[in-house]
């Protein structure tokens, strides 16, 4: 069943918490199951940029921001919350989406205790293989999310899979996690405003994926952009299967602090000459000025972007279809930088890039409104999956 049919239910209320890199929002909205959710409390938050990116330093800012959005969301008094998350996007957790293989030599019944068993050996696997991330300060690490997408039986899906006769079983999982550390700041800076004592975290890869698969059926090969304040991940959806996920430390706030230091000028000033300069409100010799350095950033953003094209496909085709996600204000200037590419366009997919914009007109009609609330892209497909595969 899609996550866009209707149905009238008694409404409850839902909390989800959006810890991006350049800001932190925060949306409040009912519960419908079988229908959209309604938003009725919608705020972001920025992070304060710093001249130099330090992680300690970054998460001390980012927890600031969501304490001022729980702040704000509390002396609304909207009344009893059901269910409240957090969805996270890079660099707050890792992900991959993982295939998990077992076979006999004579016919075995596979149970959802062996399911079981076999996902928790691979949990460990990974956490063990990504515990270096987190390594800093000793930091343990919490598997967050876990999505079993598909499970194939000697060689065929099946969607009643348990308690069959079979020789050979694959399972595609999909799991995240992230610093305990982390988290546990994360939940007591929402625990110090709510009563609840249980936050259910997400990754926005998952949340990004599964409302561009069910809003975009005709779909199932297609690339996910999401360009942060601090990184860019891309992921690789094939046959409906997000398979392969690759970031680099380039967002959108590398272009402030090298145009801030470029200039010398100060970070604010930076980020107001940009949005001249994209908007083409610039003075003719500011812009001259400009556009030396923005066209060098530019290319350097679309260098990481080519280069993890190239190390994601692995001799497999680069999906034509993207949908991107980054903040309302910067479309028209990714979209510039990304329509410009040559390389990947004609190497590695089959025609040129299709772009679409998972922005407020993209996803009009899958929530509804209270009244005046602020229209948020990344606040909405999240209160769409949360609303339909959390609550």
């Amino acid at each position: 069943m899609g996550i866009f049919s209707k149905s009238k239910e008694k409404k409850e209320l839902a909390l989800v918490f959006d810890i991006g890199s350049s800001s932190v929002g925060g949306v409040l909205f009912e519960i419908q199951k079988k229908g959209v959710p309604k938003i009725i409390l919608s705020l972001r938050e920025p992070i304060i940029l710093e001249d130099e990116f330090n992680v300690d330093k970054f998460l001390s800012l980012t927890v600031k921001s969501l304490d001022n959005i729980t702040n704000k969301i509390c002396k609304t008094g909207v009344g009893e919350i059901k269910k409240i998350s957090c969805v996270l996007s890079s660099p707050w957790y890792a992900s991959q989406t993982r295939i998990i293989k077992y076979e006999k030599n004579v016919p075995f019944l596979f149970t959802q205790k062996l399911a079981d068993e076999l996902i928790k050996k691979e949990i460990n696997l990974f956490e063990e293989e990504h515990l270096a991330q987190f390594s800093n300060s000793k930091n343990k690490v919490r598997p967050i999310e876990f999505k079993n997408i598909k499970i194939i039986l000697n060689g065929y899906t099946s969607e009643d899979p348990y308690n069959k006769k079979v020789k050979k079983i694959e399972m595609v999982v999909f799991i995240s996690m992230s610093g305990e550390k982390i988290l546990k700041i994360i939940e007591n800076a929402v625990f110090k405003h709510f009563h609840s004592r249980d936050v259910n975290f997400s990754s926005f890869a998952m949340a990004s994926f599964t409302v561009a698969r069910d809003l975009f059926k005709e779909q199932d090969n297609f690339l996910l952009v999401d360009i942060g304040g601090e990184v860019t991940d891309i992921s690789m959806i094939k046959k409906d299967i997000l398979s392969d996920s690759i970031s680099y430390p380039l967002g959108h706030n590398f272009m402030i602090r090298k145009l801030a230091k470029s200039l010398n000028c100060t970070l604010n000033e930076a980020k107001s000459l940009i949005f001249l300069y994209k908007d083409g409100h610039a003075l003719e010799s500011t812009e001259k000025k400009l556009e030396p350095i923005i066209g060098k950033l530019k290319m350097e953003w679309l260098k990481g972007f080519q280069e993890s094209l190239v190390n994601l496909s692995n001799d497999i085709s680069i999906p034509a279809n993207i949908f991107v996600t980054v903040d309302q204000e910067l479309i028209d200037f990714f979209s510039k930088i990304i329509k410009t590419e040559r390389f990947s366009q004609y190497t590695l997919t089959e025609s040129e890039f299709r772009i679409t914009f998972l922005d407020t007109k993209t996803l009009h009609g899958y929530t509804i409104f209270k009244n005046d609330v602020n229209r948020d892209p990344f606040l909405i497909i999240e209160s769409i999956y949360i609303n339909r595969f959390i609550c």
